[in-house]
C-alpha cells in the first residue's frame, strides 16, 4: 500500500488557476521584465504611521510575547465594539458577540468549519471571492452558487429561486458587498430584504464587509448588522488588510449572532493561539483612528479608478467605473473575445508586461472576464495603459 500523502478533501480541489500566471509573471521577472502588477487586492500604500509605531512600543514588552488569546485580547473586541457604535450605529458586546479573526480568509474558513455540517448546503454569489467557496468545500458542504453579474435585484430573485428548488434547504448564505470580484454594490433596503428572507426560512447569513472603506462618489457601504434583526441570524467579517493597509498583518474580525460567535470561537480555541498580541493592540490604534484617514485612502483608489477606467475606455476597451472596491471588472475585449480569460491574462502578461486576474478564478461565471486590482500608483498605471494600448492597434 502506497504512503498516503493526501486527503480526498485535498484531491477535490482543482489546480489552484493562478499558480500557472504567477509562475510566469515570477520568470518575466527574472529575465529583467519589468511587469506592472494588477493580479492580486494587496495594498502598496504604507500601514499608517501610529500604527507602526505602537506595534514597535507594545513589541518591546516582554510580557507581549507569550501566548495571546483565540478569541482576541479583551482591549482589542472592545475596540472592534467602538468602531461599530462609531461607524454603523451599531451594539456589539464585545465579551459575546465579536471574535478576533488571523484575516478575514481564516476567520471564513474556520467559521464554515464551525457552522457548516456535512452535506449541508450553502447558498453563495459566482463569481465570487475564492474562500467564499473553499469555506463550504473544506466543511464538506454543497455549493448553491448564484449569478451575481446582473446586480442585486436579480441576485434576490436568483436566490428565491435557488432556495425554492435545492433539496434539501439551504442552511446558510454567504454574501459579500461591495463585492469581490464584480464591484456589485447594494443600499441597506437589500440588507433588509435578506433579513426578511433568512429569517422566515432560518438560514445563517455570513456577510464579508471587507471592502467597508474603498468607497467613491459619495457611496457609503452598509453594514449587514446595521439592519434591524440582522443579529438574529447572522454575523459580520471584516479584514483590516485594505482600510488600513494592514494586509501583511493578518489582522480582523467577525460579529454579530453570539451562538455563531461561540461556536466559531470553540473551534478556534483548538485550531489557534490567536494573533499576536502587539499585532492585536497596533489594531486597536488603527480601528480607533479619524474616518478622515480612510477618506485619504479610498482618494487615492478613486483616482487611480479614473486613470485606468478613463484609459481603458478611451482605448476601445469598455469598462465601468465602480462605486466602490479596489478593483475593476471587465469583460474580455472584443478583439480577443475568443480567448478564455487565462490565456487573455498570460497573453497580457507576455505582450505587455501587465499581469492581471482571469475571471474564471473566481468560478464559472467569471469566465469572460478580467479582474484588476489598483494596487499600483498614477505613473505605473500610466505605464501599463500605454503598454495595453499597444495590443489595440
Amino acid at each position: 500500500m502506497p504512503l498516503q500523502t493526501e486527503a480526498n478533501l485535498i484531491k477535490k480541489f482543482p489546480p489552484y488557476l493562478f499558480a500557472r500566471l504567477n509562475a510566469e509573471k515570477l520568470a518575466a521577472r527574472h529575465k529583467g521584465e519589468d511587469v506592472i502588477d494588477f493580479s492580486m487586492g494587496n495594498p502598496d500604500n504604507p500601514t499608517p504611521q501610529p500604527v507602526v509605531d505602537k506595534l514597535i512600543e507594545v513589541v518591546q514588552d516582554k510580557k507581549s510575547h507569550r501566548y495571546s488569546t483565540s478569541k482576541g485580547i479583551p482591549a482589542f473586541l472592545r475596540a472592534v465594539s467602538r468602531w461599530y457604535e462609531r461607524k454603523y450605529g451599531v451594539s456589539i458586546d464585545p465579551k459575546t458577540e465579536a471574535v478576533s479573526a488571523i484575516g478575514s480568509k481564516e476567520g471564513l474558513a474556520h467559521l464554515g468549519l464551525a457552522v457548516i455540517n456535512r452535506g449541508d448546503k450553502v447558498l453563495t454569489p459566482t463569481p465570487t471571492y475564492p474562500i467564499h467557496h473553499y469555506s463550504v468545500i473544506i466543511a464538506g458542504g454543497t455549493l448553491v452558487p448564484i449569478s451575481i453579474l446582473d446586480g442585486p435585484e436579480a441576485f434576490l430573485r436568483n436566490l428565491g429561486k435557488a432556495y425554492s428548488k435545492a433539496r434539501p434547504k439551504p442552511k446558510i448564505l454567504i454574501i459579500n458587498f461591495p463585492h469581490n470580484p464584480t464591484t456589485v454594490c447594494v443600499e441597506p433596503d437589500f440588507f433588509k430584504e435578506i433579513v426578511k428572507w433568512a429569517k422566515k426560512n432560518q438560514v445563517l447569513v455570513v456577510h464579508d464587509l471587507a471592502y467597508a472603506d474603498i468607497v467613491f462618489d459619495g457611496y457609503k457601504s452598509p453594514s449587514f448588522l446595521a439592519t434591524p434583526g440582522a443579529k438574529d441570524i447572522g454575523v459580520e467579517s471584516f479584514t483590516l488588510s485594505k482600510s488600513y493597509n494592514m494586509a501583511g498583518w493578518r489582522v480582523g474580525f467577525i460579529a454579530g449572532n453570539p451562538k455563531v460567535i461561540a461556536s466559531l470561537a470553540k473551534i478556534k480555541s483548538y485550531m489557534d493561539y490567536g494573533i499576536f498580541t502587539p499585532i492585536q493592540v497596533a489594531a486597536i490604534t488603527a480601528l480607533d483612528s479619524p474616518e478622515e484617514n480612510l477618506r485619504k485612502l479610498a482618494a487615492v483608489y478613486q483616482e487611480r479608478r479614473d486613470i485606468m477606467a478613463d484609459g481603458m475606455n478611451k482605448m476601445g476597451w469598455p469598462v465601468d467605473k465602480p462605486k466602490a472596491a479596489m478593483y475593476l471588472w471587465a469583460k474580455i475585449p472584443q478583439r480577443y473575445a475568443k480567448m478564455n480569460s487565462l490565456d487573455f491574462s498570460m497573453m497580457l502578461l507576455k505582450e505587455a508586461a501587465v499581469s492581471i486576474s482571469p475571471g474564471s478564478g473566481f468560478g464559472s461565471l467569471g469566465e469572460g472576464y478580467v479582474r484588476i486590482a489598483l494596487v499600483e500608483n498614477k505613473d505605473r498605471i500610466r505605464q501599463a495603459l500605454r503598454n495595453i494600448k499597444k495590443l489595440f492597434s
